[in-house]
This record gives C-alpha cells, sequence and structure tokens, in this order.
C-alpha cells in the first residue's frame, strides 16, 4: 500500500492537490487527521509562534512511550476512521505501536475502497517530518507551496470573511510560520521521497503537473478520472474557504494581495517574508523535468546545489542532491 503526505503551509493549496488526486480510482483519500500533532503536541513551538515551548521530553517520552494525551486523541481518531464498534479499549502505550496502527488503519479503509494507495492532507504534518519518516521510511511527501505574500492574503480574507480562529494570530505570527514552512521545504528539495508542487505550476500547466505527481507516486496516467472528487475531504459547511477546492479542477484565482494590503504594508512583508523565488530556483536547480524522480543512487553526477545550514536540515537529515535546470 503506498502511504502519501501531502504537507505545506496552511492556505498553500493543499486541498486542491488532494482533491486532485482523488480523482484517481486508485487513491483513497479522507479529512485531515491531525494525527501526528495530535499524538506528539508541541506545534506551537515548531510553528516559531513566539512563547511557545516545546513540549516535554520526559524519561518516559525517552522511552518511546505515548504521552496521555495523545493516546486519547489516538482513540478519538480510532472512533472517527473505524466507527465505536471497532475501536479499541485501550491505546498503545508505545508511540511506535500508536504509528503503527495509524498507518494499518488507513491502509484497511484504502483496501476496503479498493485502492492500492491512500493520501493524508494534514498541513501541519510538515513540522513532523522526522517523526514521520522515522516511524514510516517508506512514506512519501509532497510539499505544496505558494507565495508566501498569497498565503498571508488569502489568511486574512479567511479570517475577515469567516471569523474563523483558525487564521488568528496577526500577520507577524503568520511570517513567521511562512517562513517556518519554507525553511523545511527548501531542506527538502532533492530528499528521497520528496516531491515539490509549486501552485502556479499547477495551475498554469495542470497536465505537466499531473503527469509529475502521478510519475512521484507510481499512478497510472492513462486510467479515467472522476470528473469531480466525490471522496469526502472536508466539510463545506464547517470549513467554507475549501468549497472551491473540492472539485479537485485546477483553477487559476484572483490574487488578494492588491485588495487588501497596500503597497507600503506590501513592501514591508517583503522584506520580512523568506524569498519564494529564491525557493522556487532552488528547487529548479535540483533536477529537470527528465530525471527528477530518479533516486539519488540513479542521479547522474552533478554540481551540488548550496542549500541553507538550517536546523530543519540537521533534524530531518536531508540533503540536496545536485542536478541541472529544471524547466518551470
Amino acid at each position: 500500500m503506498q502511504r502519501t503526505f501531502v504537507v505545506g503551509c496552511p492556505r498553500s493549496g493543499t486541498t486542491i492537490v488532494q482533491a486532485m488526486l482523488a480523482r484517481h480510482p486508485e487513491v483513497f483519500t479522507l479529512p485531515e487527521t491531525g494525527f501526528f500533532p495530535r499524538l506528539l503536541g508541541g506545534l506551537h513551538y515548531r510553528l516559531g509562534d513566539e512563547g511557545a515551548r516545546p513540549a516535554r521530553r520526559s524519561l518516559a517520552r525517552r522511552l518511546g512511550l505515548t504521552r496521555r494525551y495523545g493516546r486519547r486523541e489516538f482513540l478519538a481518531l480510532q472512533r472517527s476512521l473505524l466507527g465505536d464498534e471497532n475501536q479499541s479499549k485501550r491505546a498503545p502505550l508505545f508511540l511506535e505501536t500508536c504509528v503503527e496502527h495509524f498507518g494499518d488503519m488507513l491502509d484497511g479503509l484504502a483496501a476496503k475502497a479498493g485502492r492500492s494507495a491512500w493520501i493524508e492532507k494534514t498541513p501541519h504534518h510538515l513540522l513532523y517530518l522526522f517523526e514521520i519518516e522515522q516511524h514510516m521510511p517508506d512514506a512519501r511527501f509532497i510539499h505544496v507551496i505558494r507565495p508566501g505574500m498569497d498565503v498571508l492574503a488569502s489568511i486574512t480574507d479567511a479570517e475577515l470573511r469567516y471569523d474563523n480562529k483558525s487564521f488568528g494570530g496577526g500577520l507577524m505570527q503568520w511570517i513567521r510560520r511562512w517562513n517556518r514552512a519554507a525553511e523545511i521545504h527548501r531542506s527538502c528539495i532533492g530528499a528521497r521521497n520528496h516531491h515539490l508542487v509549486f501552485l502556479e505550476d499547477l495551475t498554469r500547466n495542470p497536465a505537466d503537473e499531473w503527469h509529475r505527481l502521478c510519475r512521484f507516486l507510481g499512478l497510472s496516467t492513462s486510467v479515467e478520472l472522476d470528473q469531480t472528487c466525490h471522496q469526502n475531504i472536508a466539510d463545506p459547511k464547517v470549513e467554507p474557504w475549501k468549497r472551491d477546492a473540492l472539485s479537485g479542477l485546477p483553477q487559476q484565482s484572483d490574487s488578494k494581495v492588491e485588495n487588501l494590503f497596500g503597497p507600503q504594508l506590501r513592501e514591508w512583508l517583503r522584506e520580512r517574508l523568506s524569498s519564494y523565488e529564491e525557493l522556487y530556483a532552488a528547487s529548479s536547480l535540483a533536477y529537470n523535468r527528465e530525471d527528477y524522480f530518479l533516486t539519488p543512487d540513479q542521479m547522474p553526477k552533478m554540481l551540488p546545489v548550496e542549500t541553507a545550514d538550517t536546523e530543519a536540515d540537521a533534524a530531518a537529515g536531508h540533503t540536496a542532491t545536485g542536478g541541472r535546470y529544471r524547466v518551470a
């Protein structure tokens, strides 16, 4: 069973990629589980939020035991996925076993639906790549990336329009969060089982990006796709900001940046956001279209790509692979 996680900064376009893949007859998907943040905690610290503290590293955690809150969240997720009749009375004590059961649950749901692969989309799983790869070494990751200015405008629009607390916190908080996401994306360029999707490429050249996605996931491109996404990936009544993305049909949307941010604010934001252009260029340097999906051992020898020496590089053990220009 192929296991894939779609990750990114919130409002980066992860839902449209999930819905797009959900149209494929080999793919099973579901609403966001938030599994690893619920199991491990420490989300706000990993996001870089001001004043947030890391999760405690007690003796129990060092021994691999699951924290009490994580076990409760595991049972709640199991109940929502499998129903009360199939729920365990107790959650596994060890973290490794919890993750194993999570993977088995999704494997079973995909097999029951007659699918050979599953896609789990929780944007914040980007911050838990180390743990996911540690316990699921064969998992694949699709990074969805959108310019930071567009992300901030979309978040501001969603907060004003829907008054949802998920998008609160102010521009400085979301600048730090997007910068943190960009740092992790960059550390994964060229890493095994990681694939970067830039939203502008997806909307401008959907056919090309679709073929690249399918090649990365080992999915057939000759099968007939559903006309729209029929799988349950979100409730538009609860999350109305996802309504336009649920069709799984990429389309160019109007930019909210100029409508919401004046010239001075836009300049102020540019000075504080990590460079999207540099991230895009670094990705383009790593591979070209033809050798993008070769494993590092199969890659032709090329000049190394300079990458930032970040904390995320050390934590995740990722190294950038040399390459030629990728045609955008």
